[in-house]
């Protein structure tokens, strides 16, 4: 099996120097750099399983490095951060970010979160990227990752394109939001679970809130469903 490597982007040497150590005894292969620059530049030169990303770096931050990694990868992000305002976690993940995990923290879990967000990047499907998704006037094709309602263009983060493919696979059925988080963000997801409603809602106001009929709907006590009429 091919040796995972890790990009470690974090500014405070101790810090690095420590994760760095515990996750080279798991048997990852780690480079670490110091700022949002260098984050960069490794990202272009190498192929990596994941990156650890401090949110707070010089040069650049961690979440514009995010979100210019996002427009040329979708290599597994986790954010490390000492921010623990769920606004900014939101912030994070609507960036681009596949988690996130609050300073300070246990080498375990993080251990925990890398494995789910590469078994998730390894899993995904090469096939799915030819498909197409159509209902009503909405279309999603998977490959281009473009998303259109009535021929308009509609821009969609990483995870609210795949939290509206997730519902388009199982359209005009109801599905839990336990469901939605474990198979959109994953079964080891360690965050709060009304993460999916402020998902559902971003999703509604580009997806919905101009057209008609509206498409995205609440099932109370239950979760939500994509159908025509409530």
């Amino acid at each position: 099996m091919a040796e995972e490597k890790i990009l470690l982007v974090e500014d405070e040497r101790n810090v690095a120097r420590f994760i760095q150590l515990e996750l080279e005894h798991e048997g990852y292969a780690v480079t670490a750099v110091e700022d949002g620059e260098q984050a960069l530049s490794s990202f272009e030169e190498e192929e990596w399983s994941v990156i650890l990303l401090d949110w707070m770096l010089p040069k650049l931050d961690g979440l514009e490095v995010c979100r210019r990694v996002r427009k040329k990868s979708a290599v597994p992000i986790i954010l490390l951060t000492a921010r623990d305002y769920i606004g900014d976690k939101i912030a994070g993940l609507d960036t681009g970010a596949d988690d996130y995990i609050t300073k300070p923290f246990e080498i375990e879990e993080l251990l925990a979160r890398i494995r789910a967000v590469a078994r998730r990047y390894k899993g995904s499907a090469p096939e799915e990227e030819k498909e197409t998704y159509r209902y009503e006037d909405l279309v999603v094709d998977l490959k281009s990752r473009q998303v259109t309602r009535g021929g308009n263009p509609i821009e969609l983060t990483q995870r609210e394109f795949d939290l509206l493919v997730f519902l388009l696979k199982h359209k005009e059925e109801v599905v839990s939001r336990d469901w939605m988080l474990s198979a959109v963000w994953g079964y080891d997801f360690l965050g709060e679970t009304n993460i999916v409603d402020v998902y559902i809602r971003y999703l509604r106001n580009k997806v919905d809130k101009a057209y008609e009929p509206k498409l995205i709907h609440t099932v109370r006590g239950v979760g939500y469903v994509l159908r025509r009429t409530s």
